[in-house]
């Protein structure tokens, strides 16, 4: 038994990594930490790897996405807060998705929706093209929406990790699986302490 887990343990030991690393992501996230980012950075690295061999090929590229908006959401949560002095600038607070941000978020999640939807079914051979489509476009928009501090991307997150974790099980990606169990808790966790930070920050 001990063997068999053991070869288990190294055959998957790019998809536990990146199920650990992405653990301490949606951690750092809730507590707004900057580490948020380099960490996303790593996580996403080895789901490419990942993804690419499960035939998940709309996720795989994803995390190139990933990459690119670790670095800019790095950048933002540093540099685009008020500025204090002349010498210091605020971190970046968290605020509410004002409703025209929304719409338009809701047009380009369509856009992309249809997009990778028309890759997967044309130029790929994925065995689950559109609820491959529909996590990667929402995913997308909530990564996007963390980048910019904006509160209800838990909400799309707590949606896309309940629905990935379904996925995932008819994959049998069992260590990806508990990770999206384990996203859903902290999304719900990480809604109510952003909730708690944008309240408090009204009442100052």
């Amino acid at each position: 038994m001990a063997e068999v887990l053991s070869t288990w343990l190294w055959g998957n030991k790019i998809e536990l990594l990146g199920a650990l690393l992405g653990i301490l992501y949606i951690f750092f996230s809730i507590r707004q930490h900057i580490l948020t980012w380099p960490t996303g950075l790593l996580t996403s690295l080895l789901y490419t790897i990942v993804f690419f061999h499960s035939g998940f090929y709309a996720d795989m590229g994803l995390q190139v996405y990933y990459v690119a908006i670790s670095l800019y959401g790095w950048y933002y949560w540093l540099k685009g807060g008020k500025t204090v002095t002349k010498a210091e600038k605020k971190q970046a607070e968290v605020t509410r998705t004002p409703r025209i941000i929304l719409l338009y978020s809701l047009l380009v999640t369509v856009a992309i929706y249809c997009i990778i939807l028309y890759i997967l079914l044309h130029f790929t051979n994925s065995t689950v093209p559109y609820m491959d489509s529909l996590t990667t476009a929402l995913s997308i928009t909530a990564t996007w929406m963390l980048a910019k501090k904006y509160i209800e991307h838990w909400l799309i997150w707590i949606f896309v990790d309940i629905f990935s974790a379904g996925l995932y099980i008819y994959k049998g990606l069992w260590p990806t699986v508990i990770l999206f169990i384990v996203y859903t808790v902290m999304a719900v966790i990480g809604y109510m302490e952003w909730k708690k930070d944008l309240i408090r920050k009204n009442e100052i």
